[in-house]
């Protein structure tokens, strides 16, 4: 049916109408499959659809002809070149090596190009001194380098490295700033509810300049050049130059991964992805790592040093800065490394969907038959529990991409929370906590080395970050097949939520875009009772387009492939958080295994009232009363106020939504009615 003289598509129209070119800035073609009967058009259909430099496997890299010698003085001066200041028009001199000695190769100044004029000082002080570049040193390097240098390290009796972040032991979302231009004005997410908050690109450049200042006034530089994304059609080059080596053992664990394999495999992706045989992990070579090239985004980590409060847009001494168009990010004023893992995924964010490629705030896991399964929650909701499960693989537990012939992580590593860790609840992380794991701001005994995992004294978000290997069933290399099981995790401390729910296409992208849960007494400061949290996306502090692009997108991916959407809510049931009871973690692993086993398809469903859920009338292992939440309140008229004051939580966060347009459409009433309704 044609849409409607409101433009407002008719509530008969099948979801999948809207699930086309309509995205705004989302290519599309009729059957969403790459068309390619060779290497060549496939590499060809790369090339095309390719916005990054990244260059193609199986090519010659940027390097691969010179000599040995020609090869590192190119490697040098494109690392000078990255440090090139604002106010010179070259980089500094810099050496290969530590300081403390050996042998070392300098390299003359290059130029290097600016998007805004400024004026070139020829000499100054530091054009005039040599800096030492300690370029991708392994995890034992980088032990000795934070030991004997970085006040505040120390080794801990597992091996791991103990080390802490400053002043700031968490995020800065709300000095996180993007270069707003006449590309990003119309492109990101901007306004009411987005995590955006613009500054104009000289600013950014004053930041960017007191950074690199920074870091060329240092005796030393680390610099990381890795790759993001096991997918390698897809990978991006990333260049991190940072002062600590704390931040590269970090950014070593976290990201730098190489995959390779047979190019022939790669048509047969679509058809059979576990049949890729010959297929390694590894981490890059010194040669690989030499050929680098030019690197796709750049990061500058001066967080030791602060910006300068009175510059424009600047509320604090903390600024974390993305411009898109330089591809570059830019941090001061903060030491904790998760503003790099995090600014890095909000690139891709950004950079995925060109390709038409879905980025996800996610984890995922398969099973030994191929059949893969996502998990999206917000914090305290299981998701991390409850996807790691020792009869499947794990290919991620934080973030992925999907595109038209896999699912894969962007990631090479983990960064789990540690606070009140304990090898008997979660053994997989305790037993990953040995020699090259970063442990960020934990507390030990000064004797023994032996870290006490509940004390909160430093902060409660204590982190470990170790490669995915470090875990005993990684799936590697970490892709899959398309996802068979798409899961909305919610912890609903009202407890009127069912413990699962099947969902319809519309009903998925309603909740995927309200990405609700409840935060409990004594989780924040000041809270009494449930409160509600909604996170577009499940992951609103990273999202650079707005949420409704990517629900299109998952939409899309998901009618496409077959797959189900599930609300499972892992809160309480009987009564409010303070009257009811949580729900048993062995009733969420036997309803997440009925959804992975397919056995929950063929159950029997009804519906509930108000949110119009389908929940089964039975599943094994799982008391038959809990299923339907009012059966489990002995007082019905308090289970019903509960249900219709959520409801109008959700309907009031999903007003944000409602006026949002998908090319010339608004939302569909479809997707509108899948929502609660009084």
């Amino acid at each position: 049916m044609a849409a409607n003289g409101t433009g407002v598509t008719s509530p008969r129209t099948p979801l999948k109408s809207i699930l086309t070119d309509k995205a705004k800035g989302i290519p599309n073609d009729s059957a969403g499959t790459v068309k390619a009967q060779t290497i060549e058009e496939l590499h060809s259909l790369q090339r095309k659809r390719s916005a990054p430099n990244t260059p193609l496997q199986g090519t010659a890299g940027a390097f691969a002809n010179l000599s040995e010698d020609e090869r590192q003085r190119q490697q040098l001066q494109s690392i000078s070149a990255s440090l090139a200041s604002l106010t010179r028009g070259t980089g500094p001199k810099v050496i290969r090596g530590d300081p403390g000695g050996g042998k070392y190769q300098a390299v003359s100044l290059v130029a290097h190009h600016h998007h805004i004029e400024a004026p070139v000082i020829s000499v100054s002080d530091s054009s005039l001194k040599f800096t030492h570049v300690l370029y991708n040193l392994s995890p034992g390097e980088l032990y000795e380098q934070a030991l004997k240098y970085e006040k505040g390290s120390f080794l801990a009796s597992t091996g791991a490295l103990a080390t802490l972040s400053g002043a700031k032991t968490g995020r800065s979302p709300r000095d996180k700033r993007v270069v707003i231009d006449d590309t990003t004005q119309d492109e990101l997410w901007w306004g009411k509810g987005s995590p955006n908050i613009e500054m104009d690109e000289h600013t950014f450049m004053v930041n960017r300049e007191r950074a690199v200042d920074y870091l060329n006034s240092l005796d030393k530089v680390f610099v990381n050049d890795q790759f993001l994304n096991w997918d390698p059609k897809n990978r991006i080059k990333v260049r991190i130059v940072s002062c600590r080596a704390y931040h590269s053992l970090f950014m070593h664990n976290i990201f730098i991964i190489h995959i390779e394999f047979p190019w022939r495999h790669m048509v047969k992706l679509r058809l059979q992805l576990d049949n890729w045989v010959g297929c390694r992990c590894i981490r890059p070579t010194s040669q690989e790592l030499e050929n680098f090239g030019t690197p796709d985004f750049t990061i500058y980590n001066a967080g030791q040093f602060p910006c300068n409060r009175y510059t424009h847009y600047m509320t604090s001494s903390t600024s974390i800065d993305i411009n898109l168009k330089r591809k570059e990010m830019v941090i001061l004023g903060t030491q904790y490394a998760g503003e790099m893992k995090k600014g890095l995924f909000s690139l891709m964010h950004y950079l995925m969907p060109k390709r038409h490629i879905l980025s996800l705030h996610s984890g995922c896991n398969m099973g030994k038959d191929g059949d893969v399964a996502l998990f999206f929650g917000l914090s305290g909701t299981g998701k991390t529990t409850l996807s790691t499960d020792h009869n499947r693989f794990l290919i991620g537990d934080d973030e992925h991409c999907w595109s038209d012939d896999c699912v894969s992580n962007i990631e090479g590593g983990c960064y789990a929370k540690c606070i009140d860790l304990s090898k008997e609840k979660e053994p997989d992380i305790w037993n990953a906590i040995k020699f090259g794991t970063v442990l960020e701001n934990v507390v030990f005994d000064e004797h023994t080395r032996e870290v006490d995992y509940t004390d909160k004294s430093v902060t409660e978000n204590t982190r470990a970050a170790y490669p995915i290997e470090f875990i005993p069933n990684p799936k590697i290399p970490c892709f899959g097949p398309h996802p068979k099981n798409v899961i909305l995790l919610a912890c609903d401390a009202f407890g009127v939520l069912p413990p699962v729910s099947k969902l319809s296409l519309a009903q998925t992208m309603y909740h995927f875009i309200s990405g609700y849960t409840a935060l409990v007494a004594g989780t924040v400061d000041g809270i009494k009772e449930p409160t509600a949290t909604f996170s577009a996306c499940f992951g609103a502090a990273f999202l650079m387009l707005h949420p409704t692009t990517y629900a299109v997108m998952l939409a899309e991916k998901m009618q496409k492939h077959g797959a189900t959407g599930w609300l499972v809510n892992t809160g309480w049931c009987g009564g409010s958080y303070g009257s009811g009871n949580r729900i048993k973690l062995p009733y969420s692993r036997k309803i997440i295994s009925a959804i992975h086993s397919g056995s929950l398809l063929k159950a029997t469903y009804e519906k509930t009232e108000v949110f119009g859920l389908k929940i089964p009338n039975e599943i094994e292992g799982v008391p038959k009363e809990i299923l339907r939440p009012e059966n489990a309140w002995a007082d019905k008229e308090a289970y019903k106020n509960t249900l219709l004051k959520l409801a109008g939580l959700f309907k009031n966060n999903f007003e944000t939504f409602t006026e949002y347009k998908i090319g010339e459409d608004k939302l569909t009433e479809e997707i509108l009615a899948a929502g609660p309704i009084f």
